[in-house]
């Protein structure tokens, strides 16, 4: 704080500031004289605020061509002041020319005054007063060190030898030639002396042992397993949805969209926790402290999307979000939201500079649910801490990535490294829109439910004749790949409906014929689909919402196959994605969980199929549907489950077959009967129920042990036999045990890293065993082996959970 500037006295002081990497001089200027240039100046100076740094001068106010545009001018400014500093201290402040001075000084100063200058110039006040302060602590420091050597004591900052502390000495090596490189070393009190490095690489990182000759009240930084476990709080369903749009925000389109989106749902939102809440049983819920860091939402991500929300761009991920935040509410966890980079800093309280130190302190949050911007700005702020507390992240990722992509080493050395993945993260951290890779939790959001008496009042209107065309994006009816002759077979039995974007002076590009509304907000565009027969896609956008809201009011959807599938190998949509999955359909989801009657999927280019799908919707009667897992009841307890089930951050032990016992037998002893059992009426093997499982969710009692074929993936596999395939279950089925359950011949069993295993080769009579358990993958498959899948069984519409999972 600046102080002294009313003495009335003009106190000249020679002085040199200098501060890296700006190298800012300023001679001849004492406080007074300081607090006189920004009184001229109009300025109001605040006192320091909690966790500002001396180093926010480098991102707050300087920055590329401005940055030396201002400097230049501060430079002229200070000159002008300097030569009238000289003068004026001759003169004393009772003279009449000592005002006159004083005006000519603040001329000369309004000069140095374009837009935007004085508040940059109080910013640089501020820090450099921030700066003062902090010099000022480094230089007691180094007095304290420098008494140390004096004292004799200098060896106490020698570079121990630890074995265990072996990273230590590198360590040090590094702060000596990079200590600079990020300010957040120099906020630390590092100022360049191996004392400080030691200090810093013990107290604030913990590379090195603790210094014994430092004062120990502040305990260093603790790693993860020496914090004290948190006291446990009871959740409590919420149904006041105020407090949540509160935290939202105002300021964006897009924002405005999710909000409108929440309070429109509310109701519903009420009804399926109360429902819940019975469905439950009163059981313990333990509340959790959650961060949501929307990154694509942020500036500093280019927020593509909220200019485009009034335009007909996609609005897939903030209804995704939009239903995550409320459900994380209902459900009654303590919620905290980041819609930019600073308040992500704040909340989690990361050091400042360039994120290259690490938090001091335990992470502030249970869990953090985030997306690939939002976990690529983590990395950026979070320096070590990122890698220490990743485990309490999920990102949101709405086409999924598969555990070769996953794998950092494994991608890059074997041609899955793309621009998005290779974080090395479980794979069920990964949290989806839809169910379509079993390897990723599904995560979803919600359409709207219709009580009775809106399903009848829907089948009474229906007009039979009616299509409304899905797609908002006037680029999307860009006639090709045959849209012409679909759309006029369409329009001899139906009248078509569109909701394309336009601006008034450039009317859209789609044929005459169709009955365009322009963009209708959400609840226009649920009477719309009321009384439509049909909703017809284009191919184009994949896996979106709106087909569920159509068939969800009572249309027939229909879409068009894809031959050959389109994946990352041939379409430029995909590429890039880390996934090979392969999409047979604009909307798998609805082809292979909904289908028949609600969904039809054709060959668009056929235009016998077409017509004769088109002559097939109009004698067929359907009632309004919406599969459970999309309703509001079915997200919160699938949320519910993820929050009280999955644990990432307590290592899971190897499992080691061998050492389980049946039930009744001595502890200890060594295991007699099979782990695996034939089932009932299936090819495929049960947990024995002789055998105690081992903690583990989901429970055991689910698992389905079965082969795939050569080629086929888990995936596949557990679908052709009615299952789900379940990662969490790899590590049970990943041993010798399981091989002789099936009756597999071995000549040789190896442990490998390679994301198809475990698998055999039936002809050269070769098994592998997985030796990275990061690689467990549902997705993989090969020609040359049959795989080991671990299936589950499901709840009913609730793909997600097993029957034992809430």
């Amino acid at each position: 704080m600046i102080t002294g500037c009313t003495d009335g006295k003009i106190m000249v002081r020679r002085c040199l500031v200098t501060f890296k990497p700006f190298r800012i001089f300023v001679v001849g200027i004492g406080f007074f004289s300081l607090c006189f240039l920004m009184t001229s100046l109009g300025g109001q100076f605040s006192m320091k605020r909690i966790g500002d740094s001396p180093f926010t001068i480098r991102t707050e106010v300087l920055g590329g061509m401005e940055s030396r545009g201002v400097l230049r001018k501060i430079s002229d400014m200070l000159e002008v002041i300097l030569k009238r500093m000289d003068s004026l201290s001759k003169l004393d402040n009772t003279s009449t020319t000592d005002a006159r001075r004083l005006d000519e000084l603040s001329s000369a100063i309004n000069r140095f005054q374009p837009a935007g200058l004085v508040e940059k110039i109080q910013a640089i006040a501020q820090n450099l007063s921030n700066m003062a302060i902090r010099m000022e602590q480094i230089l007691q420091n180094s007095m304290v060190q420098g008494r140390a050597v004096r004292d004799g004591t200098s060896s106490q900052c020698e570079v121990p030898r630890d074995p265990r502390f072996s990273e230590c000495p590198g360590k040090v090596d590094w702060m000596r030639a990079r200590w600079t490189s990020d300010p957040c070393y120099a906020y630390y009190g590092v100022d360049g002396s191996d004392c400080s490095f030691l200090i810093y690489l013990s107290e604030v990182e913990w590379f090195c042992p603790p210094l014994a000759w430092r004062n120990q009240s502040s305990p260093p930084t603790q790693r993860p397993q020496q914090l004290p476990k948190p006291i446990k709080r009871q959740a409590a369903f919420r149904t006041n949805l105020s407090v949540l749009l509160d935290q939202v925000g105002t300021g964006k389109e897009s924002l405005s969209f999710m909000k409108r989106r929440i309070r429109r749902l509310a109701q519903q939102w009420t009804t399926a926790a109360n429902r819940l809440d019975v469905k439950l049983e009163q059981q313990w819920r333990d509340q959790k402290k959650i961060l949501v860091h929307v990154g694509f939402l942020t500036e500093e991500s280019g927020d593509v999307f909220s200019p485009k929300v009034l335009k007909g761009g996609p609005l897939g991920e903030m209804v995704q979000w939009a239903d995550i935040l409320t459900a994380l509410h209902v459900l009654g966890h303590n919620l905290k939201i980041s819609m930019s980079v600073k308040e992500l800093q704040g909340f989690l309280g990361v050091p400042p500079g360039r994120g290259s130190c690490p938090l001091t302190g335990p992470l502030p949050f249970d869990l953090i649910y985030t997306d690939y911007h939002g976990l690529q700005q983590m990395k950026q702020h979070m320096g070590l801490s990122l890698k220490k507390h990743k485990c309490h992240i999920r990102v949101i990722d709405t086409f999924g990535t598969e555990p070769a992509y996953n794998h950092e080493e494994y991608a890059t050395l074997h041609g899955y490294r793309t621009n998005w993945g290779y974080w090395n993260l479980n794979a069920r951290q990964y949290m989806t829109m839809f169910p379509h890779t079993p390897d990723n939790s599904f995560m979803g959001f919600v359409s709207e439910e219709l009580n009775e008496t809106e399903k009848r009042s829907i089948q009474q209107n229906k007009v039979s004749n009616m299509a409304v065309v899905y797609g908002k994006e006037p680029s999307m009816w860009k006639v090709q790949l045959g849209k012409e002759g679909f759309l006029e077979i369409l329009h001899r039995y139906m009248e078509v409906h569109g909701t394309v974007y336009y601006e008034t002076q450039r009317p859209p590009e789609v044929p005459a014929f169709v009955k365009n509304h322009g963009l209708l907000p959400q609840h226009e565009l649920q009477q719309l689909l009321r009384k439509a027969k049909l909703f017809i896609g284009f191919g184009f956008p994949y896996e979106g919402p709106a087909p569920l809201e159509a068939i969800a009011n009572g249309c027939i959807f229909l879409q068009p196959k894809f031959n050959p599938p389109h994946s990352s190998l041939n379409h430029e949509f995909f590429r890039g994605k880390p996934t090979s999955r392969e999409v047979f359909s604009q909307h798998p989801y609805a082809e292979q969980y909904i289908g028949r009657p609600h969904v039809m999927t054709v060959d668009f280019n056929n235009s016998l199929e077409f017509d004769s799908a088109i002559k097939e919707i109009m004698r067929t009667k359907v009632e309004p549907y919406l599969p459970y897992e999309y309703t509001c009841e079915g997200m919160l307890e699938r949320v519910h489950a993820y929050i009280q089930h999955q644990d990432f951050c307590t290592p899971e032990p190897p499992f080691m077959a061998p050492n389980l016992t049946r039930e009744g037998s001595t502890i200890g002893s060594r295991m007699i009967a099979s782990l695996f059992v034939a089932l009932p009426n299936s090819t495929a093997l049960g947990w024995a129920s002789n055998v105690s499982p081992p903690a583990a969710w989901p429970p055991l009692s689910s698992l389905r042990l079965l082969v795939s074929q050569e080629g086929q993936s888990c995936v596949e596999a557990c679908q052709s036999a009615g299952f789900i395939c379940e990662p969490a279950h790899f590590r049970f089925i990943n041993n010798k045990e399981a091989l002789r359950g099936l009756e597999v011949q071995c000549e040789v069993v190896d442990s490998e890293i390679n994301h198809i295993l475990p698998a055999f080769s039936v002809m050269r009579r070769e098994c592998g065993l997985q030796r990275e358990p990061l690689l467990f993958s549902c997705a993989g498959h090969s020609p040359k082996y049959r795989r080991l899948c671990p299936c589950r069984d499901f709840r009913h519409e609730q793909v997600a959970l097993c029957r034992d999972c809430l």
